[in-house]
């Protein structure tokens, strides 16, 4: 019963936000009579490789290989007063190192959605969707008999209504007192292990509470972008009520770098503190340069 009454209240406020959308578009586009478009799409895909191999060699080492995809896709609507951004980012690694099995070490989907309609100049009431994944079985490595991750296993869909802050075009700061998520572990042996915070035998958690997001997008120097995007969430439902304190933090800042029209270095580091996954702040770090291509 608990569950069912947050997972309604999400869904009542995805369809309000699309039903918002698409009148505010309509409303729009009635009232516009240049046949130009609002679009405007962007596209960035990097491979990067890197291989070590050594042959008799003094000082020793191991014989290894390492390969990144990434592709960052991005699409924005905007009119009158209404705008809407989105974003898909993915990422796939592998690496294999001597005799030992083919291994990934990065694996994400990542898509982003925000729309919202101008109050003033710098001021939006705002809807922001975000929704994160994997794309294949993660395991406690070197243990590979352990699985720890998989599809959906976690997903996580968040769905928050507010107002949007933009005190500069590359500054986004976004609050939001309705802020529903929703936890999905569609594996049956993660769900019975009652892994990242859903109960045991459950394939789905509901949470509800605060949530602020903050987005800074800027060419610091030419050829040089840094991004960074921080979110911040309270679980305001918690049946813990000692959880209820603790906040969620998302922290992600990515520099890339571009040598020359087709290679680019690029730069990320992730900090996340989720306590109900895992009672200890993760990090993890990307260096590389390779391929890339941009529009």
């Amino acid at each position: 019963m608990f569950k069912m009454r947050y997972f309604t209240t999400i869904i009542l406020m995805v369809s309000v936000s699309m039903a918002t959308s698409i009148t505010l578009l309509a409303e729009e586009n009635e009232n516009d009579t240049i046949p130009e478009s609002p679009w405007q799409f962007s596209l960035f895909a990097s491979q990067q490789l890197n291989q070590v191999s050594f042959n008799n060699w003094a000082q020793g080492g191991e014989n290894s290989l390492a390969s990144t995809t990434v592709l960052n896709l991005g699409a924005t609507h905007k009119k009158g007063n209404f705008e809407w951004e989105n974003l898909l980012n993915m990422s796939y690694g592998i690496l294999k190192i001597e005799d030992t099995p083919l291994r990934k070490n990065e694996d994400r989907i990542f898509l982003l959605s925000k729309g919202g309609r101008e109050v003033t100049k710098n001021l939006s009431t705002s809807f922001l969707l975000d929704f994160r994944t994997q794309f294949t079985e993660g395991f406690k490595y070197p243990n590979d008999s352990v699985l720890v991750s998989n599809f959906m296993a976690p997903g996580n869909l968040r769905l928050s209504l507010g107002v949007d802050y933009k005190p500069w075009e590359f500054l986004s700061l976004f609050f939001s007192p309705a802020s529903g998520r929703l936890i999905f572990v569609l594996d049956d042996d993660l769900s019975n292990q009652g892994a990242f915070g859903v109960k045991e035998g459950e394939n789905m958690a509901a949470e509800f509470g605060f949530l602020a997001n903050f987005m800074f997008k800027k060419e610091i120097f030419e050829d040089l972008l840094v991004e960074s995007r921080l979110t911040l969430f309270n679980n305001l439902v918690d049946e813990d009520k000692n959880n209820r304190k603790n906040t969620e933090v998302d922290w992600e800042t990515s520099i890339n770098i571009k040598i020359n029209r087709y290679i680019t270095a690029s730069f990320l580091f992730h900090i996340l503190y989720d306590h109900d996954t895992i009672k200890k702040t993760q990090t993890r770090q990307l260096l590389g340069i390779g391929l890339s291509y941009r529009i």
